[in-house]
C-alpha cells in the first residue's frame, strides 16, 4: 500500500438485517438435512432472509443510515458511496447510485465493488485512498447482500450456507498513527469456476437451457473452496502485519469473513489466538458475503470487544477466487 498522505479509520458502523429468521428446523422442512448436518459441518444456526420487497439496496440504505448517525456526519457530506455486493437490485444502474439518492447524498459519486465476499475488503482499500489522497473527506463503504434470491433452495450443499443483511462504514481522516495502516488484495483467477453463478448474462444469456441447468444459482465446489480459504485467510493475515512491521503477538482482534466456523477456528488455530479475540457471529447469520466484514465489526464494536489503539485485522475470501485482508489501529472517533 502506498504512503498516506493522510491517515484514513472509520468513524461511524452500522448494520441492518432482515426481521424474517430462517432456521436449520426450517430448512429440515425444505430439503434433505438437518439441524445437526449444518451446525457441525458449518456452524450455522440461523440466517436472516429479506422479505419479497426488499432488494440489495433497501438493506444498504438503512445500514448506511446508521453509520452517518453513528459519525455524526450528514449524508450531504459524503464525497463518495462504494457499494460491494453480489447480489444487485439490478446489472445497472449501480446499487450506489440508488443509495446516493435515497440518502440525498447530493454531492457524492457512487460505484459499485465485485469481489465475491471479498467485496467489502477490497471496497474498504479503494475507499480508503481517496480520503488518504486528499480527494474525498468522508466516504460512505457498504457490503450488502440479498443471496437469498441467489442460491436454489433444493440444493442442500449451498442453501443451508447463506443470509441476507448489510453493513456499512463511514471513513475520514484521523490522527497519525491510527486507522489503516496496510492492505492486501490478491486473486486467483485459475479457480473461478469453483464457486460461481455462470447464467445470465454476456458469457451464457439467459434461455430454457440455463434456466433447466439451474446455472442462475450459486454453484460451489465447497472442499476446494475451504482449502483456500483457510490457506489466504493465513497469508493475508500474515501480510499485512508484516507490512505494518507488526508481529502475531501485537494483532489484538481478528474479524474473518463468516463463512464457515470451521475456517474461522483453523485461521485462529494457525496464529494461535483464542477465540475471544476473534468475533464470531456466523451461527446467527450464516454467510452474508460482501456484508460479512462490516456486521462483524459493528457487533464487536458494539460489544467493546475493541478498544481504541488495538490492531484489528479484517481478512475474507470469496468468489473470484479473491482474498484480502485490512490491518487497522483502532481509533474511536467519537473520543
Amino acid at each position: 500500500m502506498p504512503k498516506q498522505v493522510v491517515p484514513v479509520g472509520i468513524w461511524g458502523t452500522g448494520i441492518y438485517v432482515p426481521e424474517r429468521i430462517l432456521t436449520n428446523a426450517d430448512l429440515e422442512r425444505m430439503v434433505d438435512t438437518s439441524d445437526e448436518w449444518i451446525r457441525t459441518r458449518t456452524g450455522i444456526r440461523t440466517r436472516h432472509i429479506a422479505a419479497e420487497h426488499e432488494a440489495a439496496s433497501d438493506l444498504a440504505i438503512q445500514a448506511a443510515r446508521r453509520a452517518l448517525e453513528d459519525a455524526g456526519v450528514d449524508a450531504e457530506e459524503i464525497d463518495l458511496i462504494i457499494v460491494a455486493t453480489n447480489s444487485p437490485d439490478m446489472l445497472f444502474p449501480a446499487t450506489a447510485c440508488l443509495v446516493q439518492h435515497a440518502l440525498g447524498a447530493r454531492e457524492a459519486g457512487a460505484f459499485d465493488v465485485q469481489a465475491g465476499c471479498t467485496g467489502f475488503i477490497y471496497a474498504l482499500a479503494c475507499g480508503s485512498q481517496f480520503v488518504a489522497s486528499g480527494t474525498a473527506r468522508n466516504v460512505l463503504v457498504i457490503g450488502t447482500e440479498v443471496l437469498s434470491r441467489l442460491v436454489n433452495w433444493k440444493d442442500r450443499n449451498t442453501c443451508v450456507l447463506f443470509g441476507d443483511g448489510a453493513g456499512a462504514v463511514i471513513l475520514g481522516p484521523v490522527p497519525e498513527g491510527y486507522g489503516i495502516l496496510a492492505t492486501r488484495l490478491g486473486a486467483e483467477g485459475s479457480g473461478g469456476h469453483l464457486l460461481s453463478l455462470p447464467a445470465g448474462l454476456s458469457r451464457y444469456p439467459a434461455s430454457e437451457e440455463t434456466l433447466a441447468k439451474n446455472q442462475h444459482f450459486i454453484h460451489m465446489n465447497g472442499r476446494e473452496v475451504f482449502k483456500f480459504a483457510v490457506r489466504v485467510m493465513e497469508e493475508g493475515c500474515r501480510e499485512v502485519l508484516q507490512a505494518a512491521g507488526l508481529g502475531l503477538k501485537e494483532l489484538d482482534f481478528l474479524i474473518p469473513h463468516q463463512a464457515n466456523i470451521r475456517i474461522i477456528e483453523a485461521a485462529a488455530k494457525r496464529f494461535d489466538l483464542p477465540l475471544e479475540r476473534v468475533w464470531i457471529n456466523v451461527d446467527r447469520y450464516g454467510n452474508t458475503s460482501a456484508a460479512s466484514i462490516p456486521i462483524a465489526l459493528h457487533e464487536a464494536l458494539v460489544a467493546g470487544r475493541i478498544q481504541n489503539g488495538n490492531h484489528v485485522v479484517l481478512v475474507a475470501f470469496g468468489a473470484g477466487l479473491t482474498w484480502g485482508a485490512v490491518l487497522m489501529r483502532w481509533y474511536d472517533h467519537r473520543r
